[in-house]
């Protein structure tokens, strides 16, 4: 690999992506690179050689790291891109780096209405890339524009029109980092929206395996079919329910398990390998497509290289 450039944060050889999952597994990669800030962040990019791959991760909770890791520089945004501001007329400008759950709570307590991110797991970075969504709501409903800086070092302002937001998916300019997003949140009392995330976090509970090593949504929910048989985009069809009726609730591969709780929530049981889990996830698609003729696709993100003995 090429010199890497000098940078003010933290630049890490060979650097183990495990503890950075909410999964608890994979290899690691050549680079991670945390930033100071978006200066270091910008003169890192500028320099760094146009043959180095690049991957932004956030808190890793929509990701599966393979055994083998990742090629070229990791970079994961902390302190210095995890602001939330909320600006008189109640506007809500949050960092890249920050926790959905926490921007919800701070607007909250402003007394404007994201409470839909509050039992989202990841970074608004994330939640920008992935149109992320709950409840009903997503954030192409709130997003205004968002501050993104491009592989060469340039910062551009997007007005959200531009990122064509659609079910679980955005039309980022490639190799875009996210830096910032501003949204617009209705008003509404403080107590009114704690009490809305109070049973919006019960019922995550009493429905989902919120204790447990998972990475949220395994697969999307399937476009459903119009009566004239064209696909649309209301997702009434769950996947958790393919999943059900194919009869892979509870399926295991070594340490990997397609939840008893909740049959779309891949988890680690514990000891399970990138391979366990993406093997089993891979099982279930075809389960699914034999019994129901649906392809499911994936919502949790994977990536790196398997380890050489998966090859």
């Amino acid at each position: 690999m090429s010199p890497l450039p000098p940078v003010r944060g933290t630049l890490t050889p060979n650097r183990p992506l495990a503890d950075l999952t909410w999964m608890r597994v994979g290899g690691p990669a050549d680079w991670l690179f945390q930033p100071a800030d978006r200066d270091d962040l910008a003169d890192f990019l500028r320099a760094l050689p146009d043959d180095v791959p690049v991957f932004t991760m956030g808190v890793g909770s929509n990701l599966i790291v393979r055994d083998g890791g990742i090629r070229g520089v990791v970079i994961r945004l902390g302190r210095g891109f995890n602001g939330i501001e909320v600006d008189a007329n109640g506007r809500v400008r949050a960092g890249a780096a920050a926790l959905d759950s926490f921007v919800a709570r701070r607007a909250a307590d402003a007394g404007r209405d994201l409470t839909f991110l509050r039992t989202i797991p990841g970074t608004i970075g994330g939640a920008v890339t992935m149109n992320a969504g709950c409840y009903g709501q997503y954030v192409a409903d709130r997003l205004i524009e968002v501050t993104i800086m491009t592989r060469n070092g340039d910062v551009q302002v997007l007005p959200a029109a531009d990122l064509h937001l659609a079910y679980r998916q955005s039309q980022l300019p490639a190799g875009a980092i996210v830096l910032e997003a501003l949204f617009d949140a209705p008003a509404a009392a403080p107590d009114v929206l704690n009490a809305t995330m109070d049973a919006q976090l019960q019922k995550r509970d009493e429905t989902q395996p919120s204790k447990d090593r998972t990475a949220g949504s395994t697969f999307r929910n399937p476009a459903g079919f119009s009566s004239t048989g064209k696909a649309d985009d209301t997702h009434e069809l769950k996947a958790w329910k393919l999943i059900d009726d194919a009869g892979l609730r509870g399926a295991t591969l070594g340490g990997a398990v397609m939840n008893p709780k909740h049959a779309n929530f891949l988890t680690n049981a514990g000891g399970a390998t990138a391979a366990d889990l993406e093997g089993l996830g891979e099982r279930v698609r075809k389960a699914v497509y034999e019994r129901a003729g649906i392809t499911l696709e994936w919502e949790i993100k994977r990536v790196g290289e398997p380890a050489p003995s998966d090859n």
